[in-house]
């Protein structure tokens, strides 16, 4: 008499019930079978996301590689330019770069500490 006031438990699995339902319903499994396949290509593929990602970081990268080497150019060109025309820099040139003096000078050089 008590049984029919308690729920019986049920003796099969409930993931392999759940799974058996989805097989069951063709709409899901077609469903599964269409999207899975198209969201692998566009994430995974050569133009999928993932790729996409990887191409714009590389972008950034060359435009600062660039950006650089327009600066290193321009600050070259100044230099060129003052060097035609400005006998100073010249000599600055020549003293730093090339360890010149002038007659009569006498250079001392300093020892790095350290």
């Amino acid at each position: 008499m008590d049984d029919q006031y308690y729920r019986k438990a049920r003796s099969d699995d409930g993931i392999s019930v759940r799974f058996k339902k989805i097989l069951g319903n063709k709409r899901a499994v077609l469903a599964a079978l269409i999207v899975v396949p198209v969201l692998s290509f566009v994430t995974f593929s050569n133009k999928g996301i993932l790729k996409r990602v990887s191409l714009e970081q590389e972008k950034a990268a060359m435009q600062e590689k660039v950006r650089v080497a327009a600066q290193e150019q321009a600050r070259l060109q100044e230099q060129s330019r003052l060097l035609e025309k400005d006998p100073r820099a010249i000599e600055k040139v020549a003293r730093e770069k090339y360890g010149m003096i002038r007659e009569g000078e006498t250079v001392y050089k300093a020892r790095k500490e350290k």
